[in-house]
């Protein structure tokens, strides 16, 4: 999830340059006119800086891997080359020369996307190898692209063309395409996968209609409308870490969350309402209408809202369980993080709890307040933080040194089994990685070229 805004214009804040979460949401990375910030998201009230980084300025792309220490950077000095540290060490592992500017980058356990325009690189992320390039791939201006944490597929996405919304669905590992999805009629806006990559969200540029496909044989599953009123620019999707939620932001003053539910037709007959009642005759009476009628009648509706008080400015969103809660994070291009509070049992309107400011003031102090300004936030009721508790994972207790939320190893804890049973990568051990004078490459010819 990234936002890219430049730094001029009414609203936004000076040196902000983009904002992305990292694949479970638990850090925030912002890149500015001066380098880039690491922030871990993990409680309400703290906004704790991980690692900043002065190194390097104008810094458009930045991704980090889970709450390891390997970071992504991509800068505007040199658009074209990509850098990857070990940021903990203060290291380059790195870095990757391409023939036309970076628009994204995409990262889990086994892969490192590199998306062009016209052409997208595939990367061992072991040993940083060159796989595979796709090359003449529909044009793609804006670097859209979608990569799943599925260690045994990493599935990616991408348009597969540049007049309607089809996505062309690649499986990372095995290097194939696995389907293509006719998505909307519209080209795409947005793309996103869910945790465990069953699920697709995706947007066009009209941003009415948010659909949810299955994965991997594309079925559609879900339908969602924004709106009707106006057209948007959709920046952001994001799944729940369960998949129950899907969150999107665009240009827009309100953030929409949708729920992914099946409605159960027994349990309307069993508790029959008016809503009930008048959703059967919708369904009933769509059956004898036009099919783009009848499609916008049984398309679901928002879950919950958020109304952000900027309007017209670039954001990235995400839904997190933070101190065992269901929260709305949105990283907005006026250099806040803002985050609510969601319901998962009514919805409704979501609550502002916390407003950390993500660039320093100019005397070199970042500002955090308390939401709603002039009254603080209602606590969760005990049957609502019940009814909302995740289980934290359980340690593992192999034999492992311990860990920490900069990407270090602190002796006498242990690391957490879901951070590394998914893959071979140990960013703590500087034996995974060969030496910087083995990993540089030039792939401007669309062939990797290692010394």
């Amino acid at each position: 999830m990234e936002t890219r805004e430049g730094t001029d214009g009414p609203g936004r804040a000076e040196g902000l340059i983009c904002a992305s979460f990292n694949q479970d949401t638990t850090s925030l990375a912002v890149g500015t006119k001066k380098g880039y910030k690491l922030f871990s998201v993990t409680s309400v009230d703290r906004l704790d800086l991980i690692h900043e980084s002065a190194d390097t300025p104008d810094v458009y792309i930045v991704e980090r891997l889970f709450s390891s220490s390997l970071v992504v950077v991509v800068s505007l000095a040199a658009p074209c080359r990509m850098n990857v540290y070990h940021f903990k060490k203060g290291t380059e592992i790195c870095n990757y020369s391409y023939s036309n500017s970076i628009l994204a980058v995409r990262l889990n356990r086994q892969r490192l996307i590199v998306c062009l325009e016209e052409s997208i690189y595939i990367h061992n992320i072991k040993d940083m190898k060159l796989l595979k390039t796709l090359l003449n791939t529909p044009s793609n201006p804006a670097g859209l692209c979608a990569l799943s944490n599925n260690h045994s597929n990493s599935y990616l996405a991408y348009p597969g063309s540049t007049t309607i919304g089809e996505i062309t669905v690649y499986d990372g590992n095995n290097l194939s395409t696995v389907t293509t999805i006719a998505a909307h009629d519209s080209p795409l806006a947005a793309v996103t996968f869910n945790a465990s990559g069953t699920k697709l969200a995706s947007a066009s540029e009209r941003g009415t209609v948010i659909r949810v496909f299955g994965i991997p044989d594309g079925a559609r599953l879900f339908e969602f409308r924004r709106g009707m009123k106006r057209y948007v620019s959709i920046s952001s999707l994001s799944f729940s870490a369960d998949a129950q939620f899907l969150c999107a932001s665009s240009n827009t003053e309100t953030v929409h969350i949708f729920k992914l539910e099946q409605h159960s037709p027994s349990r309307e007959e069993e508790s029959p309402t008016w809503s009930a009642y008048v959703g059967k005759m919708f369904s009933a009476a769509s059956n004898y209408l036009p099919a783009q009628v009848s499609d916008m009648m049984n398309q679901d509706r928002a879950f919950a809202t958020v109304r952000l008080n900027i309007f017209g400015l670039k954001n990235v969103c995400a839904l997190a369980t933070i101190q065992k809660l269901p929260r709305l994070l949105v990283a907005s291009s006026d250099g806040s993080l803002y985050i609510y509070n969601v319901d998962p049992q009514d919805g409704g309107e979501c609550v502002l709890v916390k407003n950390h400011r993500l660039i320093e003031s100019e005397d070199g102090q970042r500002e955090s307040a308390d939401a709603s300004e002039s009254r603080p936030a209602q606590p969760a009721s005990q049957s609502y933080a019940a009814t909302v508790a995740i289980p934290t994972a359980t340690p593992s207790t192999a034999a492992l040194t311990g860990y920490s939320e900069d990407g270090g190893m602190r002796k006498g804890e242990v690391i957490p089994e879901h951070e590394f049973a998914a893959g071979p990568v140990c960013l703590d051990d500087e034996k995974e990685f060969p030496p910087i004078n083995r990993c540089r490459d030039e792939t401007r010819s669309g062939k990797g070229r290692r010394p």
